[in-house]
């Protein structure tokens, strides 16, 4: 009987630790956990608007020097509605390529005040081309190449994240 109420009151405790929720239990929120699931990295909603109307993505967030260098390097897809951002802080001014990424992509430098400056439209894959920003930018956002046009993206847009 002893031991039968051990075993019981170690049941117990390592259900009350287990970190999985009881069936309809409550679950984190999709912005507390967003991670992206190959990548790792942050995930968050970013607006692109122009003439009073948005267009939402969710994007990786490539934070940390590592993080900026590598980008979408060897990714083989993105869904439409989604991108990465490279904060710059302090801004500056910027210069993208394609080494080693698969995918063809539009390349956004965001400036100071958060609009579009320009647009680098449809970068050639595995191109060590440099690709310029038009001035000093507080970001650069990659969508799908091809997808700002789609949207209607351009210069002067205004981008919140």
């Amino acid at each position: 009987m002893r031991r039968t109420l051990g075993f019981m009151a170690i049941a117990l405790a390592l259900t009350a630790c287990s970190t999985r929720p009881a069936e309809g239990g409550a679950r984190p929120s999709a912005e507390a956990s967003a991670v992206h699931p190959e990548s790792g990295l942050p995930v968050i909603p970013l607006t692109v608007t122009r003439d009073g109307r948005s267009h939402a993505f969710r994007v990786e967030v490539a934070g940390s020097g590592a993080e900026q260098a590598k980008g979408l390097m060897f990714r083989t897809r993105m869904g439409a509605d989604e991108g990465m951002i490279f904060p710059m802080d302090p801004p500056r001014p910027a210069s993208f390529w394609m080494k080693n990424t698969v995918i063809p992509l539009d390349i956004i430098f965001i400036g100071t005040d958060r609009r579009i400056l320009n647009i680098a439209a449809r970068a050639v894959p595995y191109s060590e081309t440099p690709l310029p920003s038009a001035g000093k930018v507080s970001a650069v956002l990659e969508l799908n190449g091809g997808r700002a046009a789609a949207l209607g993206i351009g210069p002067g847009d205004k981008v919140d994240w």
